[in-house]
C-alpha cells in the first residue's frame, strides 16, 4: 500500500510540473520599459522586449513560412457608472521570414524591410520599440487620467488555415506577452501660455482713424529746484 502511495504521487507531481511547464512556456514573450513621449503631432511609445523564441518556430521560420508578430496598445480609462472607457486601440504588425536564396532573414513592417544575416539580428530590432505614434493631437484630455496598455503576441490569425489547426493543438504556437499596462496623464498645452516669471501686460485700447494717441501725464517736479 506505501508503495502505490508514493507511486501515485510521484505521478502527481510530474503532472503538476508538466503542466507548470506547459503554462510557463505559453508566455514566452515580456514587456519592459514602456515610455510615451510628447511630440509636436501628439504622443510616440517606445518599450522594449523580452522575446524567447524556441525551436519550433526556428524551424517553421526556416523552412520558409513567414510568421507575425502584433503589438497592440490601447488607452482606456475609467467610468464609475459603466465599464471602462476604450479611448484609443492601435495594433502594429511584424512580418518575420527567411529567404533560402539569400540566407537572410526579413523582418518587415508597414513600407520599411530590412535584412538580417542571423535570426537572433532580427528579433533584437523586433524586441526594440521606438518611434511608434500611437496618439494624435486633440484624442485626449490633458485633465484626465488614462490606462495604458501594451502588449505583443505572435498573431496566428493572419497565417494559413493549416497552421492555425495545427497551433491550438501545440502550446509552442502560443507565443505572447500579458498585458503591462500603467498611469498616463497627458502633459497640459503650451502653445498660448505666457513663459513662466514674464507677466503680461493689457493691451492698450485701439485708436480712432484720425486721432492721435492720448498721452499720459507727466508727473509733477519735485520740490528740488525751487
Amino acid at each position: 500500500m506505501r508503495c502505490c502511495k508514493n507511486l501515485f504521487r510521484s505521478f502527481f507531481c510530474s503532472v503538476v510540473l508538466l503542466l507548470a511547464a506547459q503554462g510557463a512556456q505559453a508566455t514566452e514573450i515580456s514587456v519592459r520599459n514602456p515610455q510615451l513621449e510628447a511630440n509636436e503631432d501628439g504622443y510616440t511609445l517606445a518599450a522594449d522586449f523580452n522575446i524567447n523564441f524556441n525551436s519550433r518556430l526556428e524551424e517553421v521560420v526556416n523552412k520558409g513560412v513567414v510568421l507575425f508578430f502584433a503589438v497592440d496598445f490601447e488607452l482606456t480609462r475609467s467610468r464609475w457608472y459603466w465599464f471602462d472607457e476604450q479611448v484609443i486601440r492601435r495594433n502594429k504588425t511584424f512580418q518575420l521570414s527567411y529567404h533560402a536564396l539569400t540566407r537572410q532573414y526579413r523582418l518587415s513592417t508597414g513600407a520599411l524591410h530590412q535584412s538580417f544575416t542571423t535570426l537572433d539580428d532580427a528579433l533584437h530590432v523586433m524586441s526594440r520599440l521606438r518611434h511608434w505614434q500611437v496618439l494624435e493631437k486633440g484624442e485626449i484630455k490633458a485633465d484626465q487620467t488614462y490606462l495604458a496598455g501594451l502588449r505583443m503576441r505572435l498573431d496566428l490569425t493572419q497565417m494559413a488555415k493549416t497552421f492555425q489547426v495545427s497551433a491550438l493543438a501545440n502550446k509552442e504556437w502560443n507565443l505572447s506577452s500579458d498585458w503591462l499596462r500603467w498611469s498616463f496623464s497627458p502633459m497640459p498645452s503650451t502653445e498660448s501660455t505666457p513663459a513662466a516669471g514674464v507677466p503680461t501686460s493689457p493691451s492698450a485700447p485701439p485708436v480712432p482713424a484720425g486721432s492721435t494717441a492720448p498721452t499720459t501725464p507727466s508727473a509733477p517736479a519735485t520740490g528740488e529746484g525751487k
